[in-house]
């Protein structure tokens, strides 16, 4: 008999307040690109680290399903706000992994987050239990430079090739709140919902 194959399950974190085309753009790109089976996209309950309060989770979680709707690889995951104090990346990570002990596990990361990985609650841990996969935006030298993370244990770490894309949540909440349309930049399902849920107004 064949051994069954190990799940390629990805970890794809964020606030996703809102989420964008940007990340649609990430989760199609890791998808490809890494083969996933599936892809676990889990919005953060208590950023820590957020200079700004997010918005209601119950929100930042409709508007991911919306976004995300028509990648079928694609699960939502509540537990980081279901679980209470802050959220780490460890914490949720060990916790999936619980679930499915014989799956490989990739997480996806921003560059700027792989460059601070260092800096993370239990990292080694984090470097142990998933292939680090750093997305890569385009800049005009085409060199990567490693960060201290990957220079320690190079093996545990892959690179994503992402398409230029100039977008991010802080510019599409002031746009909200000054009273554009941001269609373009969130997709139909979530400006819709924005606009019905009245978000970013204060912003």
């Amino acid at each position: 008999m064949v051994a069954a194959v190990p799940q390629r399950v990805g970890i794809l974190g964020g606030a996703f307040d809102p989420p964008h085309t940007a990340h649609v753009a990430l989760a199609q790109a890791a998808i490809s690109q890494l083969a996933l089976d599936a892809l676990i996209v889990v919005p953060t309950g208590h950023a820590w680290h957020k200079p700004r309060h997010l918005s209601a989770a119950e929100h930042r979680l409709a508007m991911t399903a919306l976004a995300f709707a028509a990648l079928p690889q694609v699960r939502i995951d509540a537990c980081e706000t279901q679980r209470s104090g802050p959220s780490y990346t460890v914490d949720t990570l060990l916790a999936l992994r619980r679930a499915a002990p014989l799956a490989q596990w990739f997480l996806i990361i921003g560059a700027d987050q792989a460059v601070a990985l260092t800096s993370w609650k239990r990292w080694p841990e984090i470097v142990q239990s998933a292939i680090i996969c750093v997305a890569d935006r385009p800049h005009a030298t085409g060199v990567q430079v490693p960060f201290a993370a990957e220079l320690a244990q190079p093996q545990r770490f892959l690179h994503l090739q992402l398409p230029a894309r100039d977008v991010d949540a802080t510019s599409i909440r002031r746009a909200v709140a000054a009273g554009h349309d941001v269609t373009p930049l969130v997709g139909a399902s979530v400006a819709r919902y924005i606009a019905d849920h009245h978000l970013y107004l204060n912003d």
